[in-house]
């Protein structure tokens, strides 16, 4: 049975004063699946008259809409394609600021189920007003997972009644910034402490939260991180450490069954308060060395027939599991669940890059898309030089944009696990609730677009385009966004190629490449291609030991000049060389040295830089080794070409 009504959109917007002409689906967020423009215009005349109708058999979130020059007609799915077909007519309308919109029928589904945005709310607490203002926006764009990350070793941020202490104690801290605690004494702090930093939610004000985001038909996940990331946990219940201490390790004991009552406990209450679908419990970055030495870790790898520590996470990740299931829920993890064997019915939420998401989902597991390289919004948009503080690297916004979550690696009779895409926000470097907010948008839009439309429909000069409307919708609603119109851009030397007597020649290397920052392999070096402000562009080369290559010009001819540059970045631990060495040879075996060239960059700046280890030389050579011995802070050494002429 099909129904009918009527609508008064907007009412309070409407009645303000018209001050553009005729707009129509060219300004849409993300791109529709179909349009077909028409002639003609709806000239507005008090309240538009909309009519929408409920039609089955359409897919879930869908809807298509008709506008002619007597109204607006809408089908939907269900409530949420009825929801999301207002969104499309409300930007169309430009929140009620246009005297008429232009004919058309759109026909519209997303693409993905799952469309996610993550707040890092542990780092440093955020209101829940800013919340709900966040919501407002991500339904604008037809998002609908916001993921909260609930707790994390700078704080936990959910009242549990059971665990008074997390939030009396574990939610505070003496330094307002993360950084200062983090450089610090990572100490905790009573609450009500003159001074103390900190905050968290009540029960009835994440129930709030929750029934403000379903409104708008966005789902609210929770994240309890666990096992590691739990320095809160164990600096109030150190009993459920390996070494029954405050401030000795930051990881849970998996031995003791006080944990897995801690763990039942307090994902019940958690549950309470989230309707949720899925549960996140972390599960990344732990740091297993102690469960080695753990009496009660190795007497449980024993009983239960673990040959491993990795293993042993695993019994973990499948017990929790099973106990959320048992709850008629389902858990998510970051991809380090793979390690020791996956749980049954988990779903992965692959960040260090995609192959974790793509042998999870040949496994038969559900997967969300959240690769660093795309989706870490918490990299500098623009030039850093011209940035507020983030935690380095470069990720503009045509970098999101272009991500294609459905590679083509990926089996095909498998790409129904790829549930969707996330954009994720950590929040060591940024303080303020403004300054998040400037980091999601416009970025978080591209999200959205990706996750929604298409890749065939996709377009970037035409989404940037779009992105500049609705940038100036979101200043009028009184947001902080980056300023797209004033965009930098790409590092200078990075956006043209570079000749020089090197390039092409063979490179042989004595030290081996870090498997993650291999660029393009034994030809970075000499491909002509210059790195960008961020070392994780595949153009930079990454070492974590001393760099020591040889280049074969291919035949004895007058050398002049030899350099590299380096970047040092400290907050991901990327430094500058302690001093390069340059050699060169005729025959490869005898080599003369011919400069040494030593660092005058202190470890200790933490600003983006760049610096050229280099010499002029006045030689005939065939061979040319250039060695760069690492920073006595043992990080990365990152170097992108060397130039020889």
């Amino acid at each position: 049975m099909k129904s009918t009504r009527t609508f008064l959109i907007f009412p309070i917007l409407l009645l303000s004063c018209f001050v553009c002409l005729a707009q129509g689906p060219e300004v849409i967020i993300p791109v529709p699946s179909e349009v077909i423009c028409h002639d003609g215009t709806y000239e507005f005349t008090g309240q538009p008259d909309v009519k929408v109708r409920r039609v089955k058999g359409m897919a879930p979130e869908s809807y298509e809409m008709k506008v002619s020059e007597k109204g607006v007609t809408i089908k939907a799915s269900d409530d949420a394609g009825e929801f999301y077909a207002f969104q499309t007519l409300k930007q169309m309308t430009g929140d009620g600021k246009v005297e008429s919109i232009r004919c058309c029928e759109i026909t519209d589904s997303p693409r993905f189920p799952y469309r996610g945005l993550h707040f890092d709310v542990s780092r440093h607490f955020r209101s829940i007003g800013f919340l709900k203002k966040q919501i407002d926006a991500m339904a604008g764009f037809k998002m609908n997972r916001m993921h909260i990350h609930l707790t994390d070793a700078a704080g936990w941020r959910m009242q549990i009644d059971a665990y008074p202490r997390l939030t009396e104690f574990g939610a505070w801290r003496p330094q307002r910034t993360w950084k200062e605690w983090w450089n610090g004494d990572r100490l905790y702090a009573e609450e009500g402490t003159p001074g103390a930093y900190g905050g968290y939610y009540t029960k009835e004000e994440l129930r709030d939260l929750v029934e403000y985001a379903r409104e708008r038909h966005i789902e609210v996940i929770p994240e309890i991180e666990m096992p590691g990331h739990s320095e809160e946990v164990l600096a109030a219940y150190p009993e459920l450490s390996c070494a029954g201490e405050p401030y000795r390790q930051g990881e849970m004991c998996i031995g003791k069954e006080a944990t897995f009552r801690f763990i039942e406990d307090v994902l019940t209450e958690v549950m309470e308060v989230f309707p949720s679908e899925f549960i996140h419990i972390g599960g990344d970055e732990a740091n297993k060395e102690h469960w080695k030495s753990c009496p009660e870790c190795q007497q449980r790898m024993k009983d239960e027939g673990l040959k491993d520590v990795d293993e042993l996470q695993s019994y973990m990740i499948c017990r929790v599991s099973r106990f959320v299931e048992s709850k008629g829920r389902r858990i998510i993890g970051w991809d380090e669940i793979l390690d020791g064997g996956l749980a049954a019915g988990a779903t992965v939420m692959s960040w260090r890059g995609t192959e974790g998401g793509i042998e999870a989902m040949k496994m038969g597991h559900d997967v969300i898309m959240t690769p660093g390289r795309y989706c870490y919004l918490d990299h500098a948009q623009d030039a850093p030089f011209k940035e507020p503080e983030s935690i380095g690297g470069y990720l503009p916004l045509d970098s999101v944009y272009v991500y294609e979550p459905a590679e083509p690696s990926m089996p095909s009779e498998k790409l129904h696990h790829l549930l969707g895409i996330q954009g994720n926000l950590w929040a060591e470097y940024i303080t303020e609730d403004a300054h998040a907010e400037y980091m999601y948008w416009p970025r978080a839009m591209a999200i959205a677009e990706t996750g929604w439309s298409l890749p065939e429909d996709k377009d970037v000069a035409d989404f940037r385009r779009r992105v500049l409307i609705a940038l100036d919708r979101l200043e009028e609603d009184g947001y902080n966004v980056f300023d797209l119109s004033q965009e930098y851009g790409e590092r200078k030397l990075a956006q043209t190629g570079l000749g020089h007597k090197a390039k092409g020649c063979k490179v042989v290397y004595d030290k081996p490449i870090q498997e993650w920052y291999q660029a393009a392999g034994e030809t970075t070096f000499t491909d002509g291609i210059i790195g960008g402000w961020t070392y994780s562009d595949q153009r930079w080369q990454g070492f974590l030991s001393d760099i020591d290559v040889t280049i074969d010009l291919g035949e004895v001819t007058p050398v002049r000049y030899v350099g590299g540059t380096f970047m040092q970045l400290k907050g991901p631990g990327v430094f500058m060389p302690q001093k390069v060495d340059i050699y060169v040879s005729s025959d490869g075996e005898s080599f003369t040295h011919v400069a040494e060239v030593w660092n005058d960059v202190s470890v200790n700046n933490e600003d983006l830089l760049f610096k050229s280890f280099d010499t002029i030389c006045n030689v005939e050579a065939r061979y040319v080794r250039y060695h760069a011995r690492r920073s006595t802070m043992r990080g990365f050494l990152f170097l992108d070409e060397i130039i020889v002429n």
